[in-house]
């Protein structure tokens, strides 16, 4: 069964709890997601392997550590999943971008997929997929699944609010994925939104309605 992490930094949990308030204007709210991102991305690569390399600093020759050749790709869920992209840029400007576009149903709550531009190499890449809410799982199940029809097998969840329900359909469906969340809350109400949760987050990233 794979793992929930949930990173409960002191930084993280203050900066989410202001992406809560309906007062926060959407500058703020990217400004704040690109920073949780970046913060979450440093625990997310905290196990990736190093190797010894041999150089020459100014002064002598030494021996450095550094990623022993795990390549990483980003895929944002579109359209919320881009406000999670810039952060983890910021930490690792090397890694690839890719994008899936899945819209939910309002009136079946499922997705639907309508975009999927992905690196070539992809399937050789330890790949972060991100979406800031994980609500009934339906969106993030079939991302992940799209990826690994691509061959991925080296992959992880990264999302900002989570509830119980799209945790255990995540997981019924793909037990080999790691998950990572900033908060589990309560439950999604009668129109799957998540409770207490931020609202919609594309809406407030892009100031749309």
């Amino acid at each position: 069964m794979s793992q929930v992490h949930v990173i409960a930094h002191p930084l993280i949990q203050h900066k989410l709890g202001i992406m809560r308030d309906a007062a926060t204007g959407s500058k703020d709210f990217r400004q704040l997601l690109k920073e949780i991102s970046m913060l979450m991305g440093y625990e997310i690569t905290r196990e990736l392997p190093l190797e010894e390399r041999l150089i020459d600093t100014p002064i002598c020759r030494t021996t450095v550590r550094k990623i022993a050749g795990r390549k990483l790709a980003i895929v944002p869920i579109l359209r919320a999943g881009l406000g999670m992209v810039e952060g983890l840029l910021d930490l690792v400007p090397v890694a690839k971008v890719g994008h899936i576009g899945l819209y939910r149903d309002e009136k079946t709550h499922r997705p639907v997929e309508y975009y999927c531009k992905l690196p070539e190499d992809i399937s050789e890449r330890y790949v972060i997929v991100t979406d800031p809410m994980l609500a009934t799982g339906g969106s993030a199940s079939d991302a992940l699944a799209m990826l690994k029809q691509h061959g991925c097998h080296n992959l992880c969840l990264m999302c900002l609010v989570s509830v119980p329900e799209g945790i255990r359909r995540v997981q019924a469906d793909h037990p080999d994925v790691d998950i990572y969340v900033a908060a589990v809350d309560e439950r999604l109400n009668e129109n799957a939104y998540i409770v207490p949760g931020l609202g919609d987050a594309g809406d407030r990233i892009f100031g749309t309605k």
